[in-house]
């Protein structure tokens, strides 16, 4: 590709290939021909003058794509499905009576936006799967690791490094069944004509509406779908795009999220993301690590969110039957909505299978704060003992926030255990406290749910995947 134009860094830097060949030109047009062969096989099936001989050429031709012959057509025709019947009729001159017969432009544009869409999702299904894997693994290997858990980012009551991982992935799952609903939903929209009314297909069969509809369902078929749009003007509803695209602003929602937090986490020296012996985090500050791929993530993510207005906008405006509004958008906003969330995926896997994680230091973060999340149970003892709850509540309350003077004004330690320990009230000793600051005892049923939820949830869905976890991932360009 020539370095004097512009090239989209969704293609250079950051989607698959895989992603790329879905919404490449050779996928759109070789699709197109195969909309036009399934057309002239049902209307031959269905008793119209096409011959198998001309649907043999089509066959025989569908991956000969003259681009040059295409342009120079649309220059003069300005019209790209008229171009490209031209191109594959110069190929097929037997077949170029028939090609493309009662239709119109919506038949191979809209139906192969279909397909394309369908076969992205499925890309994107099973690398949510390769991210539910990475997740899954982390998770129960960190089930029983005490860590802060967070409210407004103020420290609360513990959690686990394992437990945190199942909230990222609770998110994909609730991603992963809107995924496999669209896929499923998803219907073509067959040969409905200029304003869906069929009528030139009823014309060439005569009046016969029974053949208008074994039409569609035959179309359908050999494209792989169980059912057409029941009924429609001369395009889709644009509400599918916009539903599409809402799908993959969701995943994109769940994955800036996991990146978010582990940016925070990366800040805290707690958790980080993979980082390269040979990469650099700053040009001018050697030390530095910064959490590059999830800001990337981040940076991608909210492009896709605001991306998914753009249909959604469209589906809004559209005019009756068909207006044309909707074209240089959808060819723009749909592929790079699918690029995004593929790199994204890309990068949640890659980041998502090398964590990293700093045991000592989540350890000192945990045992800087615990003598807080343990005076209820401090105070309980010592009601025990025979104290006075309110009193001792009010005690503690005082000691805390000297406590909290030493930390925070002071630069010391945290004091609260001495400060309880010399408090006649409580008649404890500071060995006697300290048996309270033992981590695994704030962490509730961590360990346990995340068993649970790896055995009832994801577990099933892994196995039901099995054949994407088979598949080689994509390797990040940068």
């Amino acid at each position: 590709m020539s370095k004097q134009v512009y090239e989209s860094p969704l293609s250079s830097r950051y989607a698959s290939d895989e992603m790329q060949y879905i919404f490449s030109p050779d996928k759109k047009f070789t699709t197109w021909r195969r909309l036009w062969i399934a057309l002239a096989r049902a209307e031959m099936e269905l008793g119209l003058p096409v011959t198998q001989d001309q649907i043999d050429e089509m066959e025989a031709h569908l991956h000969e794509i003259d681009y040059d012959l295409a342009a120079e057509k649309e220059r003069q025709l300005r019209h790209d499905v008229m171009a490209h019947i031209h191109a594959f009729g110069a190929i097929c001159p037997k077949a170029m009576p028939i090609i493309h017969l009662g239709a119109t432009s919506c038949y191979v544009g809209d139906n192969t936006d279909v397909i394309l869409m369908r076969e992205g999702l499925e890309l994107v299904r099973d690398k949510l799967v390769q991210v539910l894997a990475h997740l899954a693994k982390f998770a129960d290997e960190y089930k029983a690791l005490p860590t802060l858990g967070f409210t407004h980012f103020q420290p609360a009551q513990l959690v686990t490094v394992g437990k945190r991982a199942t909230l990222w992935m609770n998110e994909l799952l609730m991603d992963l069944e809107e995924v496999e609903y669209r896929i499923s939903s998803l219907r073509l929209l067959g040969c409905k004509g200029t304003t869906g009314t069929q009528a030139s297909f009823l014309e060439l069969f005569e009046g016969d509406h029974e053949k208008c509809k074994e039409l569609d369902r035959r179309i359908a078929r050999e494209m792989g779908f169980d059912a057409v749009t029941p009924v429609s003007g001369q395009t889709y509803s644009r509400k599918v795009d916009a539903a599409v695209l809402a799908t993959l602003s969701g995943i994109a929602q769940s994955a800036s999220k996991f990146a978010t937090d582990l940016r925070l986490l990366c800040h805290l020296k707690e958790v980080e993301e993979p980082f390269e012996k040979n990469q650099i985090g700053s040009s001018a500050m050697p030390y530095k690590r910064n959490p590059m791929r999830c800001e990337r993530i981040c940076s991608l993510a909210r492009y896709v969110i605001a991306d998914a207005a753009n249909p959604a906008v469209t589906a809004a405006t559209q005019w009756f039957e068909r207006t044309l509004d909707d074209s240089a958008n959808k060819r723009i906003s749909v592929p790079e909505a699918f690029l995004a969330v593929d790199a994204i995926l890309n990068i949640y896997s890659n980041v998502a299978s090398n964590l990293v994680v700093h045991e000592k230091v989540i350890e000192k973060h945990v045992l800087e704060e615990l003598p807080f999340m343990a005076s209820e149970n401090i105070m309980m003892d010592a009601v025990k003992r025979g104290g006075n709850r309110q009193e001792l509540h009010e005690r503690i309350r005082v000691h805390s926030l000297e406590a909290g003077r030493n930390v925070k004004d002071l630069g010391l330690s945290n004091n609260l255990i001495d400060l309880i320990a010399a408090d006649p009230m409580f008649g404890m000793s500071r060995e006697e406290l300290t048996a309270h600051l033992e981590p695994s005892r704030y962490i509730g049923r961590c360990p346990e749910q995340v068993t649970d939820f790896l055995n009832e949830y994801v577990n099933p869905v892994l196995e039901a995947h099995a054949a994407a976890l088979s598949q080689k991932e994509t390797e990040l360009k940068v």
